[in-house]
């Protein structure tokens, strides 16, 4: 565990020593990421038997595309909504919400896989709650909150032990589950999880990780705005030097996720795999991604400047584009999937802890949201993108794309070398 600020700290900061709630500091820290784990875990089970059960209803490719399209809007809409109110309502609220959510999703879920009820509009509907299924976000809030500037990127990576994991059992677990007891149960099992996870968000998660008081004025439509004040919201990517890294943070990104987003049809047409082995390949991902941003990146940060590690990543996927753009097939793919990891978890880590820095420590959330609607404005354009650029040119022309743009990127970030400031206040 990083360094945390103790309750000296908080006191200073102008907590009482029993604001934290029922769990001490470092307690509260480990169930976060647990929460976090957890959350994860469910989704990428229902991630494993998603394109199957899709298929079995009768959907096809277009049909799996407005699918993923529907739930990637929903979050991107949610994102900065449900950042603001967990800045608003505090860290036992936003948890709740989110793990209520997550319940009805996989309820309705695993209501579809039943042949006695109207599977496609259930599978359809089960993406509705995914507006405010944003653990991730509210995790690191209180992550944010709790961490001071100069450990925050370490605090922030070991997010990647908690999706490593997640990854790996919950695609297991989605597989195995699936094969011995029916399409219906990795949906059951979630169901159940998140249940846990609503108790244990109101017993031992505090009302609010936040200082009690500040020494910062609000910016103008700060926390005194409502939650639907999306003024309010937008305003954070004006602050100096936000804007900047929230585009690299995009764009860098986007070509890598419209693979992503279509790689359970690769797998299945230009890899050949079967379910198992496309789950055996997503828990190498998950290995990959939980040493590389559970234990690389924050060294890393302690080391080298977040501009540097920045330039890295965006470096590393000019090189990792260039080589997907030459596979021919899986194991040149495992080959170039640690480079391709690397760069995706250092953009991301440095990317939020860069933002959350160059904001009010109130308004962490808030960003934190922002940062989380990324993958979903990606899911949301992916699949429609995604499926005409491979149906159009095949799988190599990702590899082109993704290294293009962030060569573009590359140049411009060596010509305009500027870093956002630090805007942490004294908590």
């Amino acid at each position: 565990m990083p360094k945390m600020q103790g309750a000296g700290a908080s006191r200073d900061r102008g907590q009482s020593p029993g604001s934290m709630g029922p769990l001490s500091q470092p307690w509260l820290i480990l169930l976060t990421y647990l929460l976090t784990t957890l959350e994860v875990t469910c989704l990428f089970m229902q991630f494993s038997i998603l394109p199957y059960l899709s298929r079995r209803l009768g959907l096809d490719s277009v049909g799996f595309g407005y699918l993923q399209t529907t739930f990637g809007v929903l979050q991107l809409l949610g994102g900065p909504v449900f950042g603001r109110f967990a800045d608003q309502r505090g860290a036992r609220a936003a948890f709740t919400l989110s793990f209520l959510a997550s319940s009805a999703f996989y309820l309705l879920l695993a209501a579809s896989c039943s042949p006695d009820l109207p599977g496609v509009y259930l599978l359809f509907a089960s993406r509705l709650p995914g507006v405010l299924m944003h653990t991730m976000p509210a995790a690191q809030m209180i992550i944010t909150d709790l961490s001071s500037p100069e450990e925050r990127p370490a605090a922030l990576g070991r997010f990647g032990l908690c999706f490593g994991v997640g990854i790996i059992f919950g695609s297991l677990l989605g597989g195995t589950l699936s094969t011995t007891f029916g399409i219906q149960c990795p949906a059951v099992v979630a169901f159940v999880a998140n249940l846990l996870g609503i108790g244990l968000s109101v017993t031992c998660i505090p009302s609010s990780t936040k200082c009690a008081s500040t020494n910062t004025p609000a910016m103008p439509g700060g926390p005194q705005a409502g939650v639907l004040d999306l003024k309010a919201i937008s305003r954070l990517l004006l602050l100096p030097g936000v804007l900047r890294v929230f585009f690299i943070k995009v764009v860098s990104g986007f070509p890598s996720g419209l693979f992503m987003v279509m790689f359970s049809i690769i797998s299945m047409d230009f890899f050949q795999l079967e379910a198992a082995q496309a789950s055996y390949l997503m828990s190498f991902f998950g290995v990959l991604q939980m040493v590389t941003q559970g234990l690389v990146i924050g060294r890393l940060s302690s080391h080298f400047s977040e501009e540097a590690l920045l330039r890295a990543s965006v470096l590393v996927f000019v090189m990792v584009g260039l080589a997907m753009a030459m596979m021919s097939n899986v194991f040149h793919f495992c080959l170039l999937v640690p480079g391709l990891i690397f760069s995706l978890c250092a953009l991301n880590v440095v990317t939020d802890s860069m933002l959350t820095k160059a904001v009010s420590a109130s308004d962490t959330g808030t960003m934190l949201g922002l940062c989380a609607s990324v993958q979903p404005l990606t899911r949301t354009l992916g699949p429609t993108l995604g499926g005409f650029l491979y149906r159009s040119f095949g799988v190599s022309i990702f590899g082109h794309v993704q290294a293009a743009v962030n060569f573009l990127i590359l140049l411009a970030l060596w010509r305009e070398p500027k870093i956002p400031p630090k805007r942490d206040k004294v908590r």
